[in-house]
């Protein structure tokens, strides 16, 4: 059992996209099942297509995204709820001048991001 404030976690740039950032609100060691992360892509930043091997459960908090899942683009603002299945490609590129900011939750299984070249 903890609490703590997510002010509190570092965030670490990701090895991929542009101005993105993670921190680990609840780490697979803190909990049986889930994992907590907080993501931030900064204005004008980007994740590339990639697939992962676990679902992802999302919340955005703030700005807004385009999020592209299995070819389809949406745009996410603060209070949308987002569910990415195993495997799907996904990728998100910022919109507006705020960060875009979301809770995402994956289970505790082993997990890997693959990027994914775009075709054409």
């Amino acid at each position: 059992m903890s609490v703590k404030h997510s002010h509190a976690v570092p965030s670490e740039p990701l090895p991929v996209g542009e101005g993105a950032l993670k921190a680990v609100l609840i780490s697979n060691q803190e909990a049986p099942n889930f994992a907590m992360r907080k993501f931030t892509i900064r204005p004008g930043g980007s994740m590339p297509l990639h697939i992962n091997l676990v679902e992802h459960e999302q919340y955005v908090l703030k700005g807004k995204a385009h999020l592209e899942i299995d070819n389809v683009t949406y745009e996410v603002q603060p209070g949308d709820v987002v569910f990415i299945p195993a495997n799907s490609p996904h990728s998100y590129m910022t919109l507006g001048e705020e960060d875009f900011e979301f809770l995402c939750l994956i289970p505790n299984k082993p997990d890997e991001t693959i990027l994914i070249e775009k075709p054409g």
